[in-house]
């Protein structure tokens, strides 16, 4: 019997001779030579046919390939794919039926769900593997890294915890299971495991010799022991700071293993900080300084809130900064609190008189007033400086003035945006309430004293360089390119305030004294796209892009602006000169992940109504943020087995944070715009749907079934051609040349994405906004979304919940104020109730949303204080308009002043908003004729390259 049909699982294995073979199978497959694997695995299914494990593994082996063949050459898989995929699992699985008790079988069966990310599957293989042979470490290995990709944190724990029983010796097991206590939530067990593990290891070993392995283990291990907490008397009195005591010990503990010396000056001084050590932080600060740190804006926000003496919450904060954000344009700061920062940072009369050295010791340590002294060629410390000073005052005059000077001489064009982030501003909603935020409307910039005072600089180097070539109050001639820059910083500030018409006016100066400056055909391009003529813009920074056939900059900001103007195939061709020749441009793009390009396509496409299509690049950009989260794999085990612990749990924190990334965000945002659409309006998704002919004259109607022939016709070509799933080649497979053709490449079988428009859209919408709201919750648009999506499921209670949502990130939101009054509205002409608990909180919790008013007196109460702001925004009173409409609160011609009464002077007035206030006036028909012109006549005034209205 064990001759006919042997199974290992039974007890019955294969001969020596196809056991052999079987090994080479399995040797083959981790080797990925699959074709000689596969030849193996036939010979012994020739004489065993029912052999479940050589079933399996030829069924893995046969995976591997499809995904291997055609897995990166489309956006889709292609039938051959589908078919060999179709097949591995038939082979699987047959071979799993035969051999249900072999722990291979059931492994194999796991490996083959993993390929397709269908984890909970794998891991419940991996556990039916595991119960038959319980001490395969390949199989733990393997259910392990599932459970760390899927958070499954107790099961990982559980499963490091196995593997290190059956193999004490190995280190990299131990730090794997100290891991996995750690980010279980216990730093006090996985610091034992890691004491333990030191106990293990004799005097001379590597780990207490100075080295790179060791210095990371010894900073993971205080990271954790900074995390410890403690209770002392009794659990009486808790101590949140004990453990960032003894990681303060600590690390003087380890400094002569350390090889990482600015990480480790960077944890002790965190932990000063956290404790109030603020003169050891700023010697720790200076040191800091002296290794190169000077540029490191986080290092600077820490200086500042030693110099301070900060309590703890506040540093948390700050430490969580990034970029070139620091305190000072975190958040307010008080008068004395601004003299203690400039003190340090500016060169002050009691730092100019002595040179450095006085202030400087030999080991480095510095008095508070030498910084600007001690690094006299820090950018970061010139910068800094700018933003301590306060704008009202003549220092900060005299230092911009300066600043301003240095940088056009040397033709910084960055110099605009530079000087834009000086614009700082208190927040106004419950998020920002405290903190400063820049200024980015046109109205709140033009306003700003900062922007003032750079006008009135910058138009008075514009008028000195012009007459007598130099600075004002400045002897030394300058050179042309000079006054040029000058040019160039104020059309950019006529761009920052809406002033478009007078940027061009500047910027052409700009072209005719130097026509191959890219940078101007750049902003002119900028200033053309704002002023409303995208087509002009995209033509004028194209012609820039000629100048320099090499500056991948330029070319990716044209291919950007011809996309916005519609124009798809001139996009492709530029932003194919930067990706390989062969094949599609846009297939290249999609395997570089360029999720930039596939958003600005699917914008361009969506607006011309093509959603399928634009569902397609959408989704290519979700599928980028898959595969980001997919390539943690990579990483579980090779971050353990280099000991770059830290970093390692800086990965699994991104990867968790990874679904609210701004590019993820916004993709998902178009796409349940387009559900939602699609849901209201089902017909728009039916591109084949036959045309009405009755409403037609005969003439017309002749041609539009001539249309329709021809399209069918070329539809059913397309389908023919795309059957293969790859291009059709007639030619020869070897060129007049000589030359071996190259392999046809894979065509995208569902161009124009009806397989996502025939989804249910309502689900679809559903599953994206509950990513959104979980992942972005301080983003306003995801609860908007999630409000959108619940009412059209009848899901009322839920909508209720996204409008507190909406109400605690911003409560004067235009969106918030639409959702508030559709969501009255709804609930006055709903002829179902919802169940009684919901009911309940409905009645008792949306009255609070309207501060305990009627809808009618809430409206009225909101116009009020529109009209008491000329700068209230256009969103704002367009959405009040429709509210005052909807509820027969106002007539027409009331709703078309509230909307030119502003003269387009307040808050969000740009060209989409203006479509929208036209659009909303056409819709009231004949009656508002009149405003309609009035508000042309409006937008052509503030944006005069105005096409397309």
């Amino acid at each position: 019997m064990s001759n006919d049909n042997p199974q290992s699982g039974a007890g019955r294995p294969l001969p020596k001779k196809e056991a052999d073979l079987f090994k080479n199978v399995i040797k083959f497959y981790e080797s990925k030579q699959y074709k000689k694997g596969l030849k193996n695995a036939d010979t012994i299914l020739k004489r065993f046919p029912n052999h479940g494990e050589t079933l399996c593994m030829k069924g893995l082996i046969l995976n591997s390939m499809a995904s291997s063949e055609y897995g990166n050459r489309g956006l889709d898989c292609k039938e051959e794919e589908k078919e060999k995929v179709e097949e591995a699992k038939e082979l699987v699985k047959k071979g799993l039926m035969f051999d249900m008790r072999s722990h291979v079988c059931w492994h194999v069966y796991g490996l083959l769900y993993r390929s397709h990310r269908n984890y909970p599957e794998a891991i419940k293989a991996y556990k039916q593997a595991i119960r038959i042979d319980p001490n395969n470490l390949q199989i733990l290995r393997d259910m392990s890294v599932l459970q760390i990709q899927m958070r499954d944190l107790s099961g990982f724990r559980e499963t490091r915890l196995k593997i290190l029983t059956l193999r004490p010796n190995n280190k990299v097991h131990w730090l794997s299971y100290a891991l996995a206590v750690h980010v279980c939530g216990d730093p006090e067990g996985a610091l034992g495991v890691l004491d333990n593990y030191m106990n293990t290891l004799g005097e001379s070993s590597e780990e207490f010799k100075r080295g790179f392995e060791s210095s990371e283990l010894a900073l993971y291990k205080n990271k954790v022991l900074s995390e410890t907490t403690s209770s002392q008397d009794g659990g009486n009195y808790f101590d949140e700071l004990l453990g960032v005591k003894k990681a303060l010990k600590h690390l003087d503990e380890i400094a002569d293993v350390i090889v990482d010396q600015t990480g480790w000056l960077q944890a002790k001084l965190s932990y000063q900080l956290q404790l109030g050590m603020f003169d050891d932080a700023i010697e720790t600060c200076h040191l800091l300084f002296w290794r190169g740190s000077t540029e490191d804006h986080r290092v600077h926000s820490a200086y500042m809130c030693a110099l301070l003496h900060l309590d703890r919450k506040t540093w948390l904060e700050v430490e969580k900064l990034r970029g070139t954000t620091t305190l000072a344009t975190f958040r307010p700061l008080l008068d004395e609190e601004r003299e203690v920062l400039l003190k340090a940072y500016g060169i002050t009369p009691s730092t100019t008189n002595g040179s450095s050295s006085q202030h400087c010791s030999a080991d480095g340590a510095m008095t508070k007033e030498c910084l600007a002294l001690a690094f006299p060629k820090s950018a970061a410390i010139k910068r800094i400086y700018l933003t301590l000073l306060p704008p009202s005052s003549a220092e900060f005059r005299l230092a911009i003035d300066k600043y301003c000077q240095r940088q056009i001489v040397k033709g910084v064009p960055s110099l605009g945006s530079d000087l834009s982030s000086l614009y700082l501003m208190e927040g106004k909603n419950q998020e920002s309430e405290g903190r400063l935020i820049l200024a980015r409307d046109p109205v709140d910039v033009k306003f700003h004293p900062v922007y003032c005072m750079l006008v009135e600089l910058v138009e008075s180097y514009i008028s000195s360089l012009t007459t007598q070539s130099t600075f004002p109050n400045d002897s030394i001639q300058r050179p042309p390119s000079v006054l040029l820059w000058a040019w160039y910083l104020r059309s950019i500030l006529h761009e920052q305030s809406a002033e478009y018409a007078k940027g061009i006016t500047l910027i052409n100066k700009c072209i005719d004294h130097t026509p191959t400056g890219v940078d101007f055909y750049e902003l002119k391009a900028r200033l053309l796209e704002a002023g409303g003529d995208i087509q002009r813009a995209a033509d004028v920074i194209d012609s820039g892009r000629d100048l320099d056939h090499q500056d991948r900059y330029i070319n990716n900001q044209t291919t950007k602006t011809l996309l916005r103007a519609g124009r798809e195939d001139e996009a492709r061709k530029r932003i194919s000169m930067f990706t390989r020749h062969e094949g599609n441009p846009e297939q290249n793009l999609y395997d570089m992940q360029c999720a930039w390009y596939e958003l600005e396509l699917a914008d361009s496409l969506a607006r011309k109504g093509k959603l399928g299509m634009s569902l397609r690049k959408y989704t290519a950009v979700i599928k980028h943020y898959e595969d980001f989260h997919e390539d943690q794999f990579d990483f579980h085990a090779y971050c353990v087995r280099k000991v770059t612990l830290r970093s390692y749990c800086d990965l699994l924190k991104f990867e968790d944070e990874i679904w609210g990334q701004p590019f993820y965000c916004r993709a998902a945002e178009r796409i349940i715009q387009i559900y939602l659409g699609l849901f209201d309006a089902p017909t728009k998704s039916q591109s084949n749907e036959e045309p009405d002919y009755s409403k037609m004259t005969p003439a017309e109607r002749k041609k539009a079934k001539n249309i329709a022939r021809k399209k069918k016709k070329a539809l059913e070509k397309k389908s023919e051609d795309s059957a293969s799933g790859v291009i059709k080649d007639t030619s020869k497979s070897v060129e007049d040349n000589g030359s071996k053709k190259k392999k046809p490449h894979a065509v995208d079988i569902d161009p124009e994405g009806k397989e996502l428009l025939a989804l249910n859209p309502l689900e679809e919408a559903q599953k994206f906004a509950s990513i959104l709201i979980k992942h972005a919750p301080k983003r306003i648009t995801s609860w908007a979304l999630h409000y959108d999506v619940s009412v059209r499921r009848g899901k009322m209670l839920m909508g209720l919940q996204a409008l507190h949502r909406m109400i605690a990130i911003d409560s004067n939101h235009h969106d918030l104020f639409a959702r508030i009054v559709d969501f009255s509205q709804k609930l006055d002409s709903r002829t179902t109730t919802c169940h009684a608990a919901s009911e309940g909180v409905i009645l008792s919790e949306f009255p609070k949303l309207l501060d305990g008013k009627v809808l009618s007196d809430f409206i009225k109460s909101t116009l009020d204080s529109v009209q008491a702001d000329p700068l209230s925004s256009l969103p704002m009173r367009i959405v009040l308009a429709k509210a005052l409409i909807s509820s027969n609160i106002a007539t027409q011609s009331e709703c078309v002043s509230l909307i030119l009464d502003s003269k387009l002077s307040g808050r969000f007035v740009t060209m989409t908003t203006c479509r929208d206030a036209l659009e909303f006036m056409e819709s009231m028909g004949k009656d508002a004729i009149f405003g309609k012109r009035e508000l042309m006549t409006l937008i052509i005034s503030k944006f005069p390259f105005a096409k397309d209205f």
